[in-house]
């Protein structure tokens, strides 16, 4: 059953194509493109480009709502109609299994071949693939990392963390609670939660499902992650830190209340604004990790695919060729702060020129991870948000909420 803001976004997208249609004679193709609101006009930009390089297309875009979910019930409600209204879908990463596994989108390896690929990050590659065939050509990247207060660490001529125990001594060693605590994340019961969690879980050894698809996170591994994770809340971590999402957390590390925070690289830019009290004072690294063990970022990120009910599936491709060129990119960056998926722009001089930090965050995405990739991730990550958060709030031992989530999860996989 779809929802009111569906429905109702749904027939303002009708209204829009029927209208606008009406008294033209204009014959070309028109490839339709469902996206959230346009803010700085990045997208209407490449549009201009691509029909002035191809005058025989037309692109209309359809800015839909800015929640993700809904535009993901408008793209599914589209394609169970089988009606074609989009040509072009614009999917968060987490999309393309789901999508995949029901034929909603065409598989893209006769288009997009691996050599084509070589210039894309490589964790935005692996988020675009299912069952061995790539679906989704990455167009914005965007992965987790630990930001931290470099001139606190400088003071005292100490480096950035690389392991969890390092971190726990940094932070013990600079807090001063509760006007500084050593320690902000994603506390919260959703999905941000499941994102700051893989993070960790991945940095001590542990997943969640296995390359075919086993439910693997009843390991001790996993068990260790969460009796690090849960024992940060009033400890390094303030106690409210189980109810807050991205902007709790970057509103407390702006204001100068932590040590370190683990967010995601929108809060850089806003960090370092005019009149910003840590503006020029903070640095990234990637997520810590135990000892012996590597780092890895939870991956999320933007990326266009083709419907499988597209009257112009040749077309659609022409677009998104274009619209994910290096040149195409860098405009993206410029007019929404979007990060690029091509290896090549992070040496730009352009864009360094505006985003030093680029050369770091370079690091962090390297080692970008997709969330467990499976059509039912929606369920994984709901008991993942419940169990967690259980143990955050001390519901739950660590060891019998990691039990529990595993069950479950092979239950809702079955």
């Amino acid at each position: 059953m779809l929802t009111k803001a569906v429905r109702a976004a749904l027939i303002g997208v009708v209204a829009a194509g029927f209208f606008g249609g009406c008294g033209t004679k204009d014959a070309r193709p028109v490839i339709r493109l469902l996206t959230g609101p346009d803010s700085g006009g990045g997208f209407k930009e490449i549009i201009r480009q691509f029909e002035a390089a191809r005058p025989d297309l037309r692109v209309e875009l359809v800015e839909g709502p800015a929640a993700t979910n809904t535009r993901e019930d408008m793209y599914a409600a589209s394609f169970m109609a089988q009606d074609g209204a989009y040509d072009v879908v614009f999917m968060d990463v987490i999309w393309v299994p789901k999508f995949a596994a029901a034929g909603w989108i065409l598989p893209l390896d006769d288009r997009f071949p691996a050599e084509e690929r070589a210039d894309f990050l490589p964790g935005d590659i692996s988020g675009s693939i299912y069952q061995t065939k790539i679906y989704r050509v990455p167009m914005q990247s965007d992965a987790g990392m630990l930001y931290y207060r470099k001139d606190l660490l400088d003071a005292e001529k100490r480096v950035p963390p690389r392991t969890v125990e390092e971190l726990a001594e940094l932070a013990r060693a600079l807090q001063s609670p509760p006007d500084r605590w050593g320690l902000v994340f994603q506390g919260q019961q959703y999905e941000g939660l499941v994102c700051a969690f893989l993070e960790v879980l991945w940095g001590f050894g542990g997943d969640v499902i296995d390359a075919e698809g086993r439910v693997t996170l009843d390991s001790p591994e996993s068990v260790r992650a969460l009796e690090w994770l849960a024992g940060l809340p009033t400890r390094l971590a303030p106690p409210g830190v189980t109810t807050y999402q991205e902007e709790e957390c970057r509103q407390m590390f702006q204001d100068g209340r932590a040590v370190f925070m683990r967010n995601w690289p929108y809060a850089w830019t806003l960090c370092q604004k005019e009149g910003s009290p840590v503006r020029g004072k903070i640095g990234i690294v990637p997520m810590v990790h135990a000892a012996g063990k590597t780092s890895a970022a939870t991956l999320g990120g933007w990326g266009y695919g083709i419907s499988a009910y597209s009257k112009h599936p040749g077309a659609a491709w022409s677009f998104i060729e274009f619209a994910t060129q290096a040149a195409q990119q860098k405009v993206f960056h410029f007019r929404t702060g979007a990060i690029p998926t091509r290896k090549s722009l992070f040496d730009d001089a352009d864009i360094l020129k505006g985003s030093p930090h680029f050369k770091e965050l370079y690091t962090v995405l390297l080692a970008a991870r997709p969330r467990p990739v499976h059509p039912r991730y929606s369920r994984i990550s709901d008991i993942l948000q419940r169990h967690v958060s259980a143990a955050l709030v001390g519901q739950l031992t660590p060891e019998k909420a990691i039990q529990d989530a595993a069950e479950k999860i092979r239950q809702a996989l079955q």
